[in-house]
């Protein structure tokens, strides 16, 4: 499952991300990442003040192509980032799938927990007793989105040790992408990391025809000599 922030900060523009806004960024990478997989079932949760199911986990990545290209912030929608429901949200449709061997979370998020009923750790937590590991990518450049008279300590804008934490409990990796190439290494590792060898058997049915044509064959055969014997050769002139 990823879970995208879709906060109305994902739409501050990035010198570093290219001139792109955040979400622009994040979303062009999310669609390398699930091109890079196609054999992978895959679901989309966004959240803001809440989280919102935008994708169950499928196998029909072109309709996840399609429903990422909607997923968009919007001033309509609670305002906040609930990361800690994301992540409840995104672990209640993996626990459909207990037959598999991998199970993650990809979370992407420009700001700090400050919205939602459950706290980050403790999702994690839960998350973590389901054998459901977490990877967190903390997306924007070092300035922050807002001006320093008006944030002093643009740093305050990501609570990076939350999402550590997240990562450290679930066994998964924190990433930190300040740029364009930052955000791509970061999916790039976790593509490697959670690579899973499947052996498949295949049964196969063979059903031999040559039968028929070797019988035609040997009719013709014999009729072609029950014909010579009964029909005498034509007298000679």
């Amino acid at each position: 499952m990823i879970a995208i922030d879709i906060s109305l900060s994902m739409i501050s523009q990035e010198p570093q991300y290219e001139g792109k806004t955040r979400m622009l960024a994040a979303k062009q990478t999310i669609q390398n990442f699930i091109a890079a997989r196609p054999y992978d079932r895959i679901g989309i949760v966004s959240f803001a003040g809440r989280s919102y199911l935008e994708a169950a986990v499928t196998l029909d990545h072109d309709f996840l192509m399609k429903k990422l290209q909607t997923v968009e912030p919007n001033s309509q929608l609670d305002d906040g980032t609930a990361i800690g429901s994301a992540l409840s949200s995104a672990a209640t449709r993996l626990l459909e799938y207990k037959d598999t061997k991998s199970r993650i979370i990809i979370l992407i998020t420009d700001g700090s927990n400050n919205s939602g009923t459950i706290s980050p750790t403790e999702a994690a937590k839960a998350v973590a007793l389901q054998n459901i590991k977490i990877h967190t990518v903390a997306i924007g450049s070092i300035e922050g989105r807002l001006p320093r008279h008006i944030q002093r300590y643009p740093e305050q804008e990501f609570d990076t040790e939350t999402l550590k934490q997240i990562a450290s409990i679930t066994k998964g990796q924190y990433y930190r992408a300040l740029n364009t190439n930052d955000l791509n290494n970061a999916l790039n590792s976790i593509d490697k990391l959670e690579k899973t060898t499947r052996s498949q058997r295949i049964v196969s049915h063979k059903k031999e025809h040559h039968i028929w044509f070797t019988v035609a064959a040997l009719i013709s055969a014999i009729l072609y000599i029950f014909l010579t014997a009964i029909t005498p050769p034509p007298a000679p002139n």
